[in-house]
C-alpha cells in the first residue's frame, strides 16, 4: 500500500468516526450528520490536510465541527 493510499484510508475512517460521533451527540440520523459534515469548512480543511488537522482525534474534530455549526446558525 502506498503512502497516499494509506493516508486516504486513514482519512476515510476518520471522517466516518466524525460523522458517527456527530450523529450520536446530536441524536440525528447518520445521513443528516454526513450532510452536515461534508458541507462544512472542517471537511475541506481535513481533505486539504491544513496544519495537520487530520491527525487530531475524531472527538476533538467533532467538537470543532459542532462549534462551526453553532456559529453558522
Amino acid at each position: 500500500m502506498t503512502d497516499k493510499a494509506l493516508e486516504n484510508c486513514y482519512r476515510e475512517h476518520l471522517e466516518e468516526d466524525i460523522v458517527f460521533c456527530l450523529s450520536e451527540r446530536r441524536k440525528i440520523p447518520f445521513e443528516q450528520a454526513m450532510s452536515l459534515y461534508y458541507h462544512s469548512k472542517l471537511a475541506d480543511r481535513i481533505h486539504k490536510g491544513e496544519y495537520g488537522i487530520q491527525y487530531l482525534d475524531h472527538s476533538v474534530l467533532t467538537d470543532i465541527l459542532e462549534q462551526e455549526l453553532e456559529e453558522n446558525q
